[in-house]
């Protein structure tokens, strides 16, 4: 695939430029190992790097062009050269005109919030394809479609990366795309040139906070999404119809209402126990094996069967629904997907253990994650709760006295232990979790560093009836120590622990 340079800069706020601008790049890439020849190179700049610093690499790699924020000297006569005010912005204005605008061609549901954005996906993924959709999934443990799976980098890809993988699932026939929509993502602009026709609220709570700084600040990141919806429908979709644009609110959350304010379009559904909810739901019937409830709106009660357990899993069925019916799907077709949804992987994710006690891997990593997953499992049948957990290195340390405090006064035993320390000693960050502990006068843990031999203890501790809690990794299969990703499954781990048993 190639396109001429200056086709690609259409909408883009360009400062100056050096060079044949008619000539064709073959690909957009912003990382300088990834360049491959007549490419075009962004030069991000981020927290550690600035993309400026890799020109050389690119250049010796063959890329045709560079886009700067600033000047560069000494670049050979034959590259060009385009100096814009802001290159993140670029990127995506870049990457979509030479992908074709591929969020144009599809019905784009957008999911963002702190916690439920993962299973969403899952749901609404197993909604339409029981409707008769070929669907694909952008998300943070993998980006699927067509029976391909893409490990993620990020929960929301970079730009070039987000429309490049969008591109393609449109030319294999995929009709809706699913996408879970990050904060980070929303602030860099990666999703800037992406059409969302649908835009899910879950939750906001503690997260992020060493990059937003404040709640507030947090909050009006993910007030972008809703901000920049456009009202106007597609023309041409596909030859199915769909409903209007709109945007899917939790008023359950405390953040709800207000985010319901900032939505730029007329269409708002909202949902949760509140009673000002448009979709209400209640009559929650929860076991080990999924869960029994009911939504009420415009007079109709839908019952509703889900193998997912907890009320947080209900907001994220009935988000789901909700989303799903907006867009005109068979009620009956809805409630056969959210049934049949599969096991979400690290989400409440049961190991077969062929014990007299249960183990639950999670990735609740915050403490409103936390607090919520083990209520869930408190109102399970159990004799005692034993949560494993820790917290992740070069991240919000704002969280971690409060998981502390969560996790030991809400369950019968505790072990502190490492998660992803990455440049961080681990011990430290224990000593962060302890002191919400200590302000509690708890007692009921104790501390092993290394994760292995944390869930080793736990199962050697565990007894008939008890439910061990794997908080924190969830899908992950690795640990990031220093600056390498060692390999880390907690599923081989915990077979290997119930050998000793």
């Amino acid at each position: 695939m190639q396109k001429r340079i200056k086709d690609i800069l259409d909408g883009v706020d360009i400062i100056r430029f050096y060079g044949d601008i008619s000539l064709n790049v073959s690909g957009i890439k912003y990382d300088s190992r990834s360049v491959t020849k007549d490419d075009l190179f962004i030069c991000l700049k981020g927290q550690h790097f600035d993309g400026k610093d890799f020109v050389n690499e690119a250049i010796n790699r063959g890329v045709l062009g560079i886009v700067a924020e600033k000047e560069i000297s000494g670049l050979p006569k034959d590259k060009v050269l385009i100096v814009v005010k802001d290159t993140y912005k670029t990127l995506g204005k870049v990457s979509s005109n030479f992908y074709d605008h591929p969020s144009k061609k599809v019905l784009l549901i957008g999911v963002t919030g702190t916690n439920g954005k993962t299973t969403i996906t899952y749901i609404l993924e197993s909604i339409f394809r029981f409707a008769g959709y070929n669907t694909g999934v952008i998300g943070t443990i993998n980006c699927r479609y067509n029976n391909e799976v893409i490990p993620s980098v990020h929960t929301t890809p970079i730009s070039s990366d987000l429309q490049k993988i969008m591109y393609e699932m449109v030319d294999a026939g995929v009709e809706v795309i699913i996408m879970e929509v990050s904060s980070h993502s929303l602030v860099q602009g990666r999703v800037s040139e992406c059409e969302f026709d649908v835009s899910i609220f879950t939750n906001l709570t503690n997260e992020h906070l060493d990059f937003h700084k404040t709640m507030e600040e947090y909050f009006k990141a993910k007030s972008l999404l809703f901000k920049n919806m456009v009202e106007i429908k597609k023309e041409k979709l596909l030859s199915k119809p769909f409903g209007e644009k709109c945007c899917v609110i939790n008023l359950d959350d405390d953040w709800g209402n207000q985010m319901a304010s900032e939505c730029s379009i007329k269409n708002v559904f909202t949902f949760g126990k509140n009673k000002t909810s448009k979709f209400k739901w209640n009559g929650v019937k929860p076991s080990l094996d999924g869960t029994n409830f009911e939504i009420k709106f415009n007079g109709s009660i839908i019952s509703i069967y889900t193998p997912l357990i907890g009320e947080y899993n209900i907001s994220n069925v009935v988000a789901s629904f909700v989303a799903s019916y907006s867009q005109k799907i068979d009620i009956a077709k809805i409630v056969e997907g959210i049934k049949n949804v599969p096991p979400i992987a690290g989400r409440l994710e049961k190991i077969q253990t062929n014990q007299k006690f249960n183990i639950l891997i999670d990735y609740a990593h915050t403490p409103d994650a936390l607090e919520k997953v083990i209520k869930v499992i408190k109102k399970l049948p159990h004799r005692k709760l034993i949560v494993v957990f820790g917290c992740g290195g070069d991240r919000d340390r704002t969280k971690r006295p409060l998981m502390g405090s969560i996790a030991t006064s809400l369950s019968d035993y505790v072990i502190l232990t490492s998660d992803n320390p990455r440049t961080e000693d681990p011990e430290k960050i224990i000593l962060d979790i302890e002191v919400g502990i200590k302000r509690i006068n708890k007692t009921n843990y104790e501390i092993c560093v290394d994760r292995k031999e944390a869930i080793f203890r736990a199962i050697k501790f565990a007894s008939e009836g008890d439910i061990i809690l794997l908080a924190g990794k969830g899908h992950e299969n690795y640990q990031i120590v220093g600056e390498k990703k060692i390999h880390f499954d907690e599923r081989e781990i915990v077979k290997e622990g119930l050998k000793f048993v």
